[in-house]
């Protein structure tokens, strides 16, 4: 159990914190099952419309760091791949 002040105190924080980056990743994952679903449907204009929105979440994950840049690279790039494989 936390002894000082100080360490009680970023007890506090750490949870607050853990509420407002989970719900940021749980945002992020909503727009990239959004994607998925278009592309899983076929509807190409549907996947480009969530593909366009879901970007800026991804760099606004990487801005806040609740995600590495790398891995919202690998994500925006396969799901990329996945639209230009629709035909």
């Amino acid at each position: 159990m936390a002894n000082t002040p100080q360490a009680k105190k970023r007890i506090r924080r750490n949870e607050r914190r853990a509420e407002v980056n989970g719900a940021r990743v749980g945002r992020i994952r909503t727009f990239v099952k959004r994607v998925e679903a278009a592309l899983a449907s076929g509807d190409k204009a549907a996947a480009t419309a969530a593909l366009q929105q879901v970007q800026p979440e991804l760099a606004r994950g990487v801005a806040k760091g609740v995600l590495h840049k790398n891995t919202a690279s690998r994500k925006f790039a396969r799901l990329t791949k996945a639209l230009s494989g629709i035909a």
